[in-house]
């Protein structure tokens, strides 16, 4: 995850032609050119095992899950079901009481919001985030605010895009009921010491979320180790289905919380006069839940395993170095972002050209990159920008594709002069 963790450094050479031949959608063509897909962070594509995994249920086994007694209904709920206990064991949760299937990472945070922050924090209260989170990340908690009275504090970062430990330590207190942080952030790539800012947190009784988006792609993420009290992340950016997420809440705080949303499946019993909430997972899953999703997420954690996350961290390093080696090569361009410890995440700048139009002759190029503020609009204004160009690696880039990347810049600089 980081340059310089020697475990992932270590760890045996990926394959990443092989890998490649698993994604079908990296023999697309693009104006011309062969895909050079650099957009990971933003959404992962999917390997065959996960189309495979999807397809089959769909076609075999699809019903819909829990209380029904026919054949197809018990098998959907036991592939539901697996994948929860899957989800389990990919980020060593105690119980799969622990374990919420929601849509996403952007749920999961305003699930934890509403049905954890909003009935217990008063003014006078205080949340901490930092000034590197997603919009996701923020809005949810000024929510919060308006409801309830509290403040939001945010600790700052430096230019390198770091967060500045010393007042992040400074903005805690005894009023700090809750911290909610980036484990990696999406716009930088930058990698928090989570696990120290979270013991910190909790020296000061304040409990913690972590946004694990784009954590869980790329490295070991083990939520007892870490001592989250929440953690939350996406299926899609690792390169499962869209539409499906995991919200990991310790069980003591999810059975003390209120449901969020009310209607079928999160019930035992209904009358006009009371309603009998379900146990734990279930009381916060109301409504179909999305079952091929769920499926599709289970695949992808066994191919993700399959490969070792230690190898593809290292492979996504090296992709990494070797693309800010060159990119810092490059006349006219500027990396945002240079924290000693990141993800595979290259933000960056073309001297007098807007991203928005460095993306478009990119795509020209068969190349495709992020573009824009990055739903982190905070962090675009701490350092002077509209947007950046953002490239993303994934298990299945390669040295060519830094190399067509590098190329179409250049091709770039020449249509812009």
């Amino acid at each position: 995850m980081a340059a310089n963790v020697p475990l992932a450094m270590s760890a045996p050479p990926l394959d990443a032609q092989a890998v490649r031949r698993e994604f079908p959608i990296l023999a697309t063509t693009v104006n011309g050119h062969p895909l050079v897909y650099l957009d990971s962070a933003a959404s992962s594509q999917r390997p065959l095992p996960v189309l495979r995994a999807i397809e089959d249920y769909e076609t075999h086994s699809h019903a819909n899950v829990h209380r029904g007694v026919h054949a197809l209904s018990q098998a959907a709920t036991a592939a539901f079901e697996g994948a929860r206990e899957r989800v389990r064991r990919f980020i060593n949760a105690r119980s799969v009481k622990e374990i919420v299937f929601v849509r996403g990472t952007t749920e999961g945070i305003n699930l934890v919001a509403q049905a954890y922050a909003r009935p217990r924090l008063r003014a006078g209260d205080e949340i901490l985030i930092s000034a590197l989170e997603h919009h996701a990340n923020i809005v949810p908690w000024q929510m919060v605010c308006e409801q309830s009275g509290c403040t939001l504090k945010v600790a700052p970062i430096n230019r390198r895009g770091e967060l500045e430990l010393d007042a992040y330590l400074q903005l805690l207190s005894r009023r700090t009921r809750l911290v909610a942080l980036a484990h990696v952030s999406n716009a930088l790539g930058t990698v928090l010491p989570v696990k120290r800012l979270i013991e910190a947190a909790h020296a000061h009784g304040a409990v913690v979320l972590l946004d694990g988006a784009q954590a869980v792609p790329h490295s070991h993420v083990d939520v007892r180790s870490l001592g989250a009290d929440f953690y939350t992340f996406s299926g899609h950016k690792l390169y499962g289905p869209t539409g499906i997420g995991v919200l990991y809440g310790r069980e003591e705080l999810l059975a003390a919380m209120p449901p969020w949303q009310g209607g079928g499946d999160m019930i035992l019993t209904v009358s006009f006069e009371k309603t009998t909430y379900n146990e734990l997972p279930w009381k916060f899953e109301a409504g179909t839940p999305n079952i091929s999703g769920a499926v599709g997420l289970a695949a992808a954690m066994d191919y993700v395993e399959s490969l070792g996350i230690d190898a593809i961290a290292a492979h996504e390093q090296r992709l990494l170095q070797l693309a800010t080696a060159e990119l810092t090569r490059l006349p006219g361009i500027e990396l945002i972002g240079t924290a000693a410890h990141k993800a595979a995440v290259l933000s960056f700048v073309m001297k007098g050209v807007h991203p928005h139009d460095l993306g478009t002759i990119l795509d020209t190029e068969g190349v495709a990159v992020r573009t824009g503020h990055h739903c982190a609009m905070p962090v675009m204004t701490f350092f002077g920008l509209p947007a950046t160009a953002r490239a993303s690696f994934g298990c299945y880039n390669t040295e060519g594709d830094v190399e067509r990347l590098v190329a179409a810049l250049g091709r770039a600089r020449e249509v812009f002069g």
